[in-house]
């Protein structure tokens, strides 16, 4: 890395584990939930809703079925081949749920049938291979199946008081990550190399999963999710940095924009005016309001400013387990705001063929208000 390394100093300690209680009262909730959206149950696949609910991660991506059944007043049942059952009995939350297990040659789908209600309407994973999908509809044809995203949005969108500590402690670290970025050289040096030192830096402050590092240097900047690539960064060159990963299982997701050298007058000015429409959606940021109130005010001023039309992205996207998940900060969404929601705030202006500017911090709603979980400086960054 070009300029003063960093100390490689986690941000802090391990935090307290969950416990097989946790993953209990998780599990029942989500049991809850389902029965009052009118539905039969659940049916989890493997990704971060199981993780979320019962701390198991398969150690492989295979095609064999694994699926987590969830029914109001039902005890939770983790269905997995018998290969895998061992690691399976290791997870967290095994002891809160009942393992039952199935063997090659055997038909999974008729297996876990007499664990379902054979003309309920279920919730089921997102990320749900299509082949399970269509097994469960051929052994039970009279079942319905809607997506989790769908039928329970507020999931695992509201966070407690330990998951809040998680994604604090990731936010914190990324905010590291950009201090130390910013001593690092940039003219002359590709995005990759740049995006390859945020990656690092991620890592040497504790992450153990980075997600993306977004560098647009120039009018790759105009390009929201640009894949850093081979263009040389030159001075006078404004820079889009988004970066972000796990830490402790939760995700951290910032933006911030700098500037190689003294930027000009307009370069300043859509800088203040994005800075300016992130208070404005953080400040619209409490308990009660709708999702969409914080799209529309970081939208008005920059509308106001004469750049809506270059403003081409919803406004947040909720933050956890992954570092984009529901409730999302667009118009038409009308969730109310309720404390322990954790999502960005990242209004942005892009100018094809020119530059772009984004900044991004993680919010949390508080009883009274907004706590933000980035803190570095939101002003435009003079870097070398």
């Amino acid at each position: 890395m070009t300029g003063t390394p960093a100390t490689g100093t986690p941000i802090s300690g391990t935090p307290t584990p969950f416990s097989a209680d946790d993953y209990k009262a998780r599990m029942d909730r989500a049991a809850s939930a389902a029965a009052d959206a009118g539905l039969a149950g659940l049916l989890v696949a493997p990704g971060p809703d199981m993780v979320w609910l019962t701390g198991y991660r398969p150690t492989a991506d295979t095609e064999r079925l694994t699926v987590l059944v969830l029914a109001a007043g039902q005890e939770p049942v983790l269905v997995v081949p018998t290969l895998e059952a061992p690691d399976a009995e290791l997870a967290a939350g095994a002891s809160a749920l009942t393992l039952r297990d199935w063997t090659d040659g055997k038909d999974p789908y008729a297996s876990t049938a007499p664990l379902l209600d054979v003309d309920g309407r279920f919730g089921i994973s997102d990320n749900s291979w299509a082949m399970h999908l269509l097994g469960f509809q051929k052994e039970l044809p009279n079942t319905s199946y809607v997506s989790l995203t769908e039928a329970l949005p507020m999931l695992r969108a509201v966070k407690d008081a330990a998951e809040l500590e998680r994604l604090a402690a990731a936010g914190a670290a990324a905010d590291a990550a950009y201090e130390e970025i910013k001593k690092v050289r940039f003219a002359c040096r590709k995005e990759t190399e740049i995006a390859a030192d945020l990656a690092d830096l991620l890592r040497r402050f504790g992450h153990s999963q980075v997600d993306f590092t977004v560098v647009g240097s120039g009018p790759n900047g105009a390009n929201p999710h640009h894949e850093a690539g081979e263009r040389v960064i030159v001075h006078g060159d404004m820079v889009v940095l988004d970066f972000g990963g796990l830490l402790h299982g939760y995700g951290s997701d910032t933006s911030r924009t700098v500037h190689v050298g003294e930027p000009d007058a307009e370069e300043q000015r859509v800088h203040d005016v994005v800075r300016e429409a992130q208070e404005a959606g953080c400040r619209a940021v409490r308990p009660g309001a709708a999702c969409q109130d914080v799209d529309r005010a970081a939208r008005a001023v920059i509308t106001e400013a004469g750049y809506g039309e270059r403003f081409i992205h919803r406004t947040g996207h909720g933050i956890g387990v992954t570092t984009h998940e529901p409730p999302y900060m667009i118009e038409g969404e009308e969730l109310p705001l309720v404390p322990g929601m954790c999502f960005s705030v990242e209004p942005g202006i892009y100018l094809p063929g020119r530059f772009g500017v984004r900044i991004e911090d993680i919010v949390t709603v508080t009883d009274d208000g907004v706590r933000r979980l980035n803190a570095t400086p939101r002003e435009l960054a003079i870097v070398d």
